[in-house]
């Protein structure tokens, strides 16, 4: 029987970054065709080709650009800085219409980046929602992951919290979560993703605090 994840095509926009690099790269690994977006076409095209190399060139990974990557996808992946966030958003708004965003942005404002500092729309996730529009999927995950473990072919110690607009949409992204090797946990609506956006100026405060670089979260008391 087909793998159903080779259907699937995820487009990670912001791909050449350290934490999109590291999803997609673990995307790629477990059978996605995966499709890295950058601004720069070439910066998108030389990611991808260093992906394949890691692989062993057994990996389906083509880069272009964000609108590109995102015309061409059915999920779509939005790992950039924040400053980036809005323009990349609304520069691809209309290939999004129908699909699957899964934002893993932070508000992370520099130079204070220890410091929790929300939008006015409450998270980065519910600002995207307002930016798509009425009917968009959006789910939140990722934030709490250091990239320092996910280009690394090991087990990461550290949990993901998906907040999202739906159960559903929750769902499709938990099954993106275990495709990493991760482990997901539904934390309910996006309006919960302010309080896991928040957490990642604590975890960068406790690494500057006790000399890490990969402070993570794990959820206990639960069956997993």
């Amino acid at each position: 029987m087909t793998d159903p994840s080779i259907l699937l095509t995820i487009a990670v926009l912001g791909g050449t970054g350290k934490e999109g690099k590291g999803l997609a790269y673990r995307w790629a690994k477990a059978g996605y065709r995966v499709l890295i977006g950058s601004r720069v076409e070439e910066k998108a095209i030389t990611a991808a080709s260093e992906i394949v190399e890691l692989l062993d060139g057994a990996a389906s990974i083509v880069g272009m650009t964000n609108l590109e990557a995102a015309q061409q996808a059915n999920i779509v992946v939005l790992a950039v800085p924040y400053a980036a966030h809005r323009n990349t958003l609304e520069s691809v708004k209309e290939a999004l219409k129908g699909k699957l965003l899964v934002d893993v942005t932070v508000p992370l404002v520099p130079p204070k980046v220890t410091k929790v500092q929300m939008p006015a729309a409450g998270s980065a996730a519910q600002e995207a929602k307002q930016i798509l529009g009425e009917g968009a999927e959006v789910a939140a995950a990722f934030q709490n992951i250091s990239h320092e473990h996910l280009l690394q072919d090991e087990d990461i110690e550290c949990d993901v919290l998906v907040t999202g607009t739906s159960k559903e949409t929750r769902a499709e992204a938990l099954k993106l979560v275990a495709a990493t090797g991760l482990t997901g946990w539904d934390a309910g609506p996006i309006e919960n993703s302010v309080v896991i956006e928040g957490l990642t100026s604590v975890l960068i405060n406790i690494n500057k605090q006790y000399g890490s670089t990969h402070a993570g979260i794990k959820i206990t008391g639960v069956p997993r």
